[in-house]
C-alpha cells in the first residue's frame, strides 16, 4: 500500500484494517487505562515488532461505535508526520457469547488500535526521581511538539488535549503527539460552534472557561504555554481544582481580562461570573524572572490571555529562544531511561506507598505489644484472677498480694481509668496521619477496647489503647510534583491534572450545559 510521503496528508485507504485478529499479537504489559478502557505493549507474532495495542471500549455503546474513535481514527489515517503518534492498523478480537444479557448485542467482540510503541510519555520521564531536564533537553522536546502541532494546525486539525502524558517520547528521543480522541477539523473562519468541554483543566484556556464556543488553534497554543512553564519550573503550574480557582490562578498569573487586554470578553456567557472582584495584575514575568530571557518572552506570547494575540506554532518556532546557545540538542544524542509510562509510574509510587504503610503498622503494632501492661493492683485489693467465682469459695487463701510503692508496676503510666495514650482521632504526633487521602475506616482506629477483655480488665482504662489500621486503598501523593494523570495514547487513568469535563453532572449544574 502506498504510504503519502512524511509531512504530507495520507489519502489512500487501508483496506487491510480490521482484517486481522488481536491474536496476532501477544500482550506483554499493560501500560495506560482510563474511561476508554486499556493499552498495553504487545509483540506481533509473526515478526516480533513491539506495538501499542489500545482497546476500544464498547461496553457503554448501545447506539454504534463511539464517535470519538471514528474522529481519532479518521484523523490519525489522514495525518503522516514524525511529529505524530502513528496509528499502524486495526484489529479485533474473536466475539464471545455471553448468557443472560439483556441488549441484544449477546455477541461481543473487541475493536483494537494498533500504534508504534513508544517508551515513556513527559508526564512519566518527568516524574522519575530526580529528573530534571537540561536546557537542550527542554529545547528540543519543545520545538518537537510546535512542529508536530504547526503540521496539525495547518492541515486544518485541532488537538484539544495537550498535556504531558498525551506527549510520547521514544529512547532515541523523539517526541510525537498522541490521543486524538478529543481532535476535530476546524475551519479557518472559526465561525462554527464547537464544545467547551475539552482540553485537560489545567491545560484549558481561558476563553474556554469562560464559555465560548468559537475557537481556533490558539487553545492548543496555551496548553502548549502550560507545558513549557511546567519543563522549566519542574511541575505543574496552574493546578486548579475545578473552573473557578482555575480561572482564578490564571488571572492571578497573567492578569484580570478586560476590554483594554482582551477586547471583547465582557460578551463571553460565563464572563460576569467568574470576573475578578479586585484588581490584579499580570505577573508571569516577576514568578519567571529567574529563567533565560528569551524563554520567558516566548512564555509570554504563549499564555496571553487574548487568544487572538496569542503566538501560533509556525511563529513559536521562529521564536529567538530556540535560535541562541545553547541550541536545542540532537534527540539521538539525549540520554537513555527505564521505561516510564505514567501508568506505570503512578502503580510503582502506589506500591511504594503500600510498602511505606504496611512498615508502619507493622511498627505501630509492635511497639504496642511490647508496652502492654499487667492491670494496676491497688494496695490490699486481690489479683482479679484470684477471685473466687460466685459458685467457687476459696480454700487455704493466702493474704492478698499487695504491691509496694517500690514495686515496677505500681507507678500508673497516666491517670488511672483515665482516657486512651491516643486520641480519637490517631496519633497526632508521630506515625501516619489517618486523615491523608481517604485511608482508613473511621479515621483509621478501632474505637473499641484493645486488646480484647480476657478477664483481667482493660488495662489502660475504659477507652483502651488504638485498634489496627481501618481499611483504605488511596494513597497520597505529595513527595512528587506530579498527581495521577492519564494513560499514554489517550484516555485518562486518574483525577490527577485536573479533570476532563466530558459528561460531568457538576459542571452541568454549575454552568447551565446540556447534554
Amino acid at each position: 500500500m502506498a504510504v503519502a510521503a512524511p509531512g504530507q496528508l495520507n489519502l489512500y485507504e487501508c483496506p487491510t484494517w480490521g482484517s486481522r485478529s488481536v491474536d496476532c499479537f501477544e500482550k506483554l504489559e499493560q501500560i495506560g487505562e482510563g474511561t476508554y478502557g486499556q493499552v498495553y505493549m504487545a509483540r506481533e507474532i509473526l515478526t516480533g515488532e513491539i506495538v501499542a495495542l489500545k482497546k476500544i471500549r464498547m461496553d457503554n455503546e448501545r447506539e454504534g461505535f463511539p464517535i470519538t474513535a471514528i474522529r481519532e481514527i479518521k484523523i490519525l489515517k489522514k495525518l503522516h508526520h514524525e511529529n505524530v503518534i502513528k496509528l499502524k492498523e486495526i484489529v479485533t478480537s474473536t466475539a464471545a457469547f455471553f448468557i443472560g444479557t439483556t441488549d441484544g448485542n449477546k455477541y461481543k467482540g473487541g475493536i483494537y488500535m494498533v500504534f508504534e510503541y513508544m517508551d515513556h510519555d513527559l508526564t512519566g520521564l518527568s516524574d522519575r526521581p530526580g529528573m530534571r531536564f537540561s536546557v537542550p533537553q527542554i529545547k528540543c522536546y519543545m520545538r518537537q511538539l510546535l512542529t508536530g502541532l504547526h503540521y496539525c494546525h495547518v492541515n486544518q486539525v485541532l488537538h484539544r488535549d495537550i498535556k504531558g502524558s498525551n506527549l510520547l517520547i521514544d529512547n532515541e528521543g523523539n517526541l510525537k503527539l498522541a490521543d486524538f480522541g478529543l481532535a476535530r477539523s476546524f475551519s479557518n473562519d472559526h465561525n462554527g460552534n464547537l464544545t467547551n468541554r475539552v482540553i485537560t483543566l489545567w491545560y484549558r484556556p481561558p476563553e474556554l472557561l469562560l464559555g465560548t464556543t468559537k475557537y481556533g488553534p490558539a487553545v492548543d497554543m496555551w496548553s502548549v504555554g502550560c507545558i513549557f512553564a511546567e519543563l522549566l519550573q519542574g511541575k505543574p503550574i496552574l493546578p486548579g481544582k475545578d473552573e473557578p480557582e482555575q480561572l482564578n490562578k490564571i488571572f492571578e498569573l497573567c492578569g484580570a481580562p478586560e476590554e483594554v487586554n482582551w477586547p471583547g470578553v465582557s460578551k463571553f456567557p460565563w464572563y460576569n461570573n467568574f470576573k475578578p472582584t479586585r484588581p490584579m495584575k499580570r505577573r508571569l514575568r516577576e514568578v519567571f524572572r529567574q529563567f533565560d530571557r528569551h524563554a520567558v518572552e516566548l512564555l509570554e506570547r504563549m499564555l496571553t490571555l487574548d487568544p487572538s494575540q496569542r503566538i501560533s506554532a509556525k511563529d513559536a518556532l521562529d521564536a529567538e529562544y530556540f535560535w541562541t546557545d545553547p541550541l536545542p540538542c540532537d534527540p539521538k544524542s539525549l540520554p537513555k531511561y527505564e521505561s516510564s509510562h505514567e501508568f506505570q509510574t503512578k502503580k510503582k509510587r502506589q506500591q511504594q506507598r503500600q510498602q511505606e504503610e504496611t512498615a508502619k503498622r507493622q511498627k505501630l503494632q509492635h511497639s504496642q505489644q511490647h508496652s502492654r501492661l499487667p492491670p494496676i493492683q491497688q494496695s490490699g485489693q486481690v489479683h482479679p484472677q484470684l477471685r473466687p467465682g460466685p459458685n467457687q469459695p476459696m480454700h487455704n487463701s493466702q493474704p492478698p498480694v499487695v504491691a509496694g510503692p517500690s514495686h515496677h508496676y505500681g507507678k500508673p503510666r497516666g491517670p488511672s481509668g483515665g482516657p486512651s495514650r491516643y486520641s480519637q482521632g490517631g496519633n497526632p504526633s508521630g506515625g501516619f496521619n489517618p486523615n491523608r487521602g481517604n485511608q482508613g475506616g473511621g479515621g483509621g482506629y478501632s474505637s473499641g477496647p484493645y486488646p480484647p477483655p480476657q478477664g483481667r480488665g482493660p488495662p489502660y482504662g475504659a477507652n483502651g489503647m488504638p485498634g489496627p489500621r481501618g481499611g483504605g486503598s488511596n494513597y497520597g501523593f505529595s513527595g512528587s510534583n506530579y498527581p495521577p494523570q492519564n494513560g499514554p495514547y489517550g484516555g485518562g487513568s486518574g483525577a490527577g491534572r485536573g479533570t476532563n469535563m466530558m459528561g460531568s453532572k457538576s459542571h452541568q449544574q454549575h454552568y447551565g450545559w446540556q447534554q
